[in-house]
């Protein structure tokens, strides 16, 4: 297996962090750009599929035709390819470097501890100070747009939603239909509005079962289902554009990092998630620490340091104080690999589905559109 190192995302000519500066400009606010040539439009639903990859649209026709009809092609999310670092883009059009919502599992800098960027749980974190950049919200509030988040009620004032959703309405939807009613009226608010629409299940769905499970297929079909209905309910003039987050594979090998000695020696903290690992190393270990890891690993993983990883591109460009956050190795997987820990997250264990990692079947990700005339 070769051990080249992966392109980059396409940040800036065609990532999911293009998407929604793009919108703005279709929106007709100012100063915006439009790295993706979006129409001119006064109402935009951006419907966010968590785990919907390109590739596995594109391999199950049948369970989704519609979304297989519509218009659009690949763009790639950023990295790591997972939730938290997209709906950090897609909250505020920079790339991963940019916002900071750097990965599931991140190191809370001039700390000793990890930041579960999903759970939330450290109230010390404040999410408006831990992910700084104005929101795509705001901008097009400011401007007049009416703005809206549909997502389930769980999710409200969660510190990720209150790191990613600022600006917007946030509008509960608790259930597919309630996803294409609170859209609907959203979408009919004001003389321009913004709507953007969050869907998790599928992506729960994967992570349990599997992508190569009949849960999942049938999981898709919903989801096509709800593309659909969304698009039958835009009233004039309005566009959807239906986007993820990431892809998703089944691992068929995995290493314990909890249990071989290799990758435990030296390490302090170990971050990130199963198919991209942060490596934060002991003080003095970093050498040794990048040693062990890539003579372990070997050609099943792309092993790397911090810096060589940021100037890779991997990140796009790294705003100030964001890369403490990252760990001072990063070793993303390939192939059918991950990399667990049974002692420190055993929820891993439970697992079908991953992604996090920088090969095609995780990293493009859909950009389809309709509109109404």
């Amino acid at each position: 297996m070769s051990t080249a190192r992966p392109a980059p995302p396409r940040y800036g000519a065609g990532a999911l962090a293009d998407l929604p500066p793009s919108v703005l400009s279709a929106l007709g606010v100012p100063g915006a750009v439009n790295v993706l040539g979006l129409p001119p439009a006064p109402r935009v639903c951006v419907l966010i599929v968590d785990g919907l990859g390109w590739e596995l649209l594109r391999a199950h026709p049948a369970d989704a035709p519609f979304l297989n009809a519509m218009d659009g092609g690949a763009i790639t999310a950023g990295f790591p390819a997972t939730t938290v670092t997209s709906l950090g883009s897609l909250a505020t059009g920079l790339p991963p470097g940019g916002h900071g919502l750097l990965g599931v599992q991140v190191r809370v800098p001039g700390t000793g501890r990890l930041l579960n960027c999903l759970r939330w749980r450290d109230d010390s974190v404040d999410p408006a100070e831990f992910q700084p950049a104005p929101t795509v919200y705001e901008r097009a509030a400011a401007d007049g747009v009416e703005v809206a988040y549909v997502g389930l009620g769980y999710y409200r004032g969660s510190g990720l939603s209150r790191a990613t959703t600022r600006g917007a309405d946030y509008l509960a939807a608790d259930s597919l239909g309630q996803l294409v009613g609170r859209s609907e009226y959203a979408l009919g608010l004001g003389d321009r509005s913004f709507v953007t629409v969050y869907h998790p299940d599928l992506d729960s769905t994967g992570h349990r079962f599997g992508v190569a499970s009949a849960d999942w297929r049938v999981q898709l079909r919903f989801v096509d289902d709800l593309a659909r209905r969304i698009a039958d309910v835009l009233p004039a003039g309005a566009a959807l554009y239906v986007t993820a987050d990431h892809g998703m594979v089944d691992p068929s090998e995995r290493v314990d990092a909890d249990a071989v000695p290799g990758l435990r020696a030296g390490v302090a903290l170990l971050g990130g998630d199963a198919r991209c690992r942060y490596v934060y190393s002991e003080p003095g270990a970093h050498g040794d620490v990048l040693a062990a890891w890539t003579e372990v690993l070997g050609d099943r993983a792309w092993v790397v340091s911090r810096d060589e990883a940021a100037a890779s591109g991997w990140f796009g460009e790294l705003a100030p104080g964001m890369a403490e956050r990252i760990g001072d190795v990063v070793a993303v997987a390939r192939g059918g690999l991950a990399i667990t820990a049974s002692e420190r997250e055993p929820w891993l264990d439970r697992m079908v589905g991953m992604h996090g990692s920088l090969v095609p079947a995780e990293l493009l990700i859909p950009l389809l559109g309709t509109s109404r005339a």
